[in-house]
């Protein structure tokens, strides 16, 4: 059995509560949320260590509140992210008029052309501030930031959600919207 620092824990968190809850046997609820106490569980039968004041301080330092505790303190879910399908409960929002998406400028002749698409994920992540978008982006090389016309592709019927973490998600940017 190995303890994890919390770097290790918060990506351990990441690929369990984001992609793959089967990798320990743990089931997810339609909304994403899991009993805390089954996860550990699950975690140290297959040899990782996690306590429950580790997953709390993991949620609480969090720079870009990943996870969230339920209200009652007994289940954990990851905010957004998902490549499982799950449905966060969130209500349709009316986003600002622009958003902000960071890529990589290899990418770009492909999103110019098709839009952009959630590829492995359940939505495209938007963000609400050049300065965000600028570093998702160069995570994946060199970074371009794009433009979203936002508050006209609410008005032409496109939902939008914000995440818990202030993160706006929607199911994909046509082309046409992107500046």
């Amino acid at each position: 059995m190995s303890n994890m620092n919390n770097a290790s824990a918060g990506k351990f968190l990441s690929l369990i509560l984001r992609h793959k809850p089967e990798e320990i046997g743990l089931t997810l609820d339609p909304n994403g949320w899991s009993s805390i106490d089954e996860l550990i569980a699950l975690a140290s039968a297959r040899g990782t260590q996690l306590s429950r004041d580790q997953i709390e301080t993991i949620v609480a330092e969090s720079d870009k509140q990943r996870f969230a505790i339920s209200a009652d303190g007994a289940k954990i879910r990851a905010n957004q992210g998902h490549s499982v399908e799950i449905a966060l409960g969130l209500a349709p929002q009316t986003p600002p008029e622009q958003l902000f998406h960071g890529t990589a400028t290899r990418f770009l002749d492909s999103i110019r052309e098709s839009g952009l698409h959630s590829a492995s994920r359940q939505y495209v992540h938007l963000s609400s501030d050049r300065a965000t978008a600028e570093k998702v982006g160069s995570r994946h090389g060199k970074p371009v930031i794009l433009l979203v016309a936002s508050g006209q592709m609410a008005r032409d019927g496109h939902l939008f959600y914000l995440s818990e973490n202030g993160v706006w998600l929607t199911d994909s940017v046509p082309a046409k919207y992107l500046g």
